[in-house]
C-alpha cells in the first residue's frame, strides 16, 4: 500500500518539507480538524479520531521542544479512551451523556486544579534543556487538560475555555515555526465558537 501511494506522497511530502512543515504534521492537521468537527456534532467517532491525532502530535511537539504539550498529548490519548466510553454510557442510567452546565460547586476545585497543574508542569519543564516558554506552555497545557476533562463530561463551558486556549496557541505555534499547526489551532478556535453555539442549544437542565 505504501509503495502504491509513493508517487503521490513523495512529491507532497517534499513540497511540505520545503515550506517548513511535514506529512506527519499534515496528518495531525487533518485528524485534528476532523476530531473537533465531530465533537461539535457530539459524535462518538470524535474519540477514536482524537486518539490518532494525539499519537501524531506527541511526536510533532517532542520534535519542537514543547515538552509540556508532548505530555499533554499522552494524557489526551487516555482521556479520549475515557471520553469515548463516558459519552456512550456515562449518564446515571447508562444512556448516552447529555450536555449540561458546570455546577457552581465545581468552579473552585477546577480553578485550583488548573493552577496546581500549571505550576507543577512549569517547574518540571523549566529543568528540561531546550524547553520553549515553559511557563506559558505549561499554563496552556493545564488549561487544555481541564477543558478536555470538561469535554468528556459534556460540560458546555469547556468551549469557552477552548476559545481562550486555542487563540493563545495560535501565537505560540507561530513563534515556534509550526505554521501549519498554527492554522490548525485557528480552525480549532472557529470550531470552538461553533461548538459552544451548537451545544448551548442542547443544554439539559
Amino acid at each position: 500500500m505504501t509503495s502504491a501511494l509513493a508517487p503521490i506522497l513523495d512529491p507532497l511530502c517534499g513540497w511540505l518539507a520545503a515550506h517548513g512543515t511535514s506529512c506527519f504534521e499534515m496528518l495531525g492537521f487533518v485528524t485534528g480538524v476532523l476530531n473537533v468537527w465531530l465533537v461539535t456534532r457530539q459524535s462518538l467517532w470524535s474519540w477514536p479520531v482524537g486518539i490518532v491525532n494525539a499519537a501524531v502530535y506527541t511526536v510533532v511537539f517532542a520534535r519542537a521542544g514543547l515538552y509540556s504539550d508532548t505530555g499533554l498529548q499522552v494524557v489526551y490519548l487516555l482521556l479520549s479512551v475515557y471520553g469515548w466510553w463516558h459519552w456512550w454510557r456515562g449518564a446515571p442510567d447508562q444512556s448516552p451523556l447529555r450536555v449540561t452546565r458546570v455546577p457552581r460547586r465545581q468552579l473552585l476545585p477546577l480553578s485550583l486544579i488548573l493552577i496546581s497543574l500549571w505550576v507543577a508542569l512549569a517547574l518540571i519543564t523549566t529543568r528540561i534543556p531546550g524547553a520553549a516558554l515553559p511557563w506559558a506552555d505549561a499554563l496552556l497545557v493545564a488549561g487544555s487538560l481541564v477543558a478536555q476533562w470538561m469535554m468528556t463530561r459534556k460540560l458546555l463551558e469547556c468551549w469557552l475555555l477552548w476559545i481562550v486556549i486555542d487563540a493563545s496557541y495560535v501565537a505560540l505555534f507561530l513563534w515556534r515555526g509550526l505554521s501549519l499547526t498554527a492554522v490548525l489551532y485557528f480552525l480549532f478556535l472557529l470550531l470552538a465558537v461553533r461548538g459552544h453555539l451548537s451545544w448551548r442549544r442542547d443544554v439539559h437542565a
